[in-house]
C-alpha cells in the first residue's frame, strides 16, 4: 500500500469521524469559555496569593 494510499484513507476516515461528532451550539460554546476563563482567572489569582504568602513565610523564616 502506497503512501498516497494510506494518507487518501486516514484524511477519509477523518473526515467519517467528524461527520459523527455532535458539535455545541454557538451558545453552549460561549457558556463553556466564559466558565473556563472566569475559573482560570480565580485560580491565577488564588495561586499568586498562595506564592506571595509562600515567599513572604520563607523570608521571614530565612532572616
Amino acid at each position: 500500500m502506497g503512501v498516497v494510499t494510506r494518507l487518501r484513507e486516514f484524511a477519509q476516515e477523518v473526515l467519517a469521524e467528524f461527520r459523527k461528532v455532535t458539535w455545541p451550539s454557538r451558545d453552549e460554546l460561549i457558556n463553556s469559555t466564559s466558565i473556563v476563563i472566569v475559573v482560570t482567572v480565580v485560580l491565577a489569582f488564588f495561586l499568586g496569593v498562595v506564592d506571595i504568602s509562600l515567599t513572604k513565610v520563607v523570608e521571614r523564616i530565612l532572616r
